[in-house]
């Protein structure tokens, strides 16, 4: 089947079977390796990709799916530059192995589209679906904080 897609805000179309998973679209049609394989049973949320601009484990739905939708991708994130939530989770050590890091940064992203100012518990609610071995999550949630400060400075 052909799927037509907007990745990163570019038009891109792929002839993939029905069964082909979006994650297996976005790697190995689309060449897109920002967006990880990890546990494929949606226990890791290593594979989220913004579906439209929401979070979705891309290893749970297929590729079909996403026809005529606006998927991005953690290498769409910062568009000539790095996104807020990329520099905070460079400045704030928001990653050890970088293995979740792609998930964390979208799902962080697009949580500070609809809450501008998030609570602790606020990140800790849009992360939990996303596991992290290395971190413990504190610098994931401070960068996440941080990204929200600069966001707010930047609209000041």
């Amino acid at each position: 089947m052909e799927v037509k897609v907007t990745v990163n805000g570019t038009a891109r179309s792929a002839d993939v079977e029905p069964r082909m998973l979006l994650v297996h679209l976005i790697r190995e049609e689309l060449g897109l390796t920002g967006t990880h394989v990890g546990c494929d049973t949606t226990s890791c949320g290593v594979c989220t990709v913004l579906l439209d601009g929401v979070p979705v484990k891309s290893c749970t739905m297929f590729g079909v799916q996403a026809d005529g939708r606006e998927v991005t991708t953690v290498e769409g994130l910062g568009a000539g530059g790095l996104d807020p939530v990329q520099e905070a989770f460079k400045e704030h050590h928001g990653l050890q192995c970088g293995f979740c890091t792609p998930a964390m940064m979208l799902v962080g992203a697009a949580l500070l589209k609809r809450n501008p100012d998030p609570s602790d518990d606020d990140v800790r609610w849009a992360i939990s679906g996303n596991l992290c071995r290395c971190t413990g999550y504190m610098n994931i949630v401070k960068a996440i904080r941080a990204a929200a400060t600069a966001n707010a400075a930047a609209t000041a």
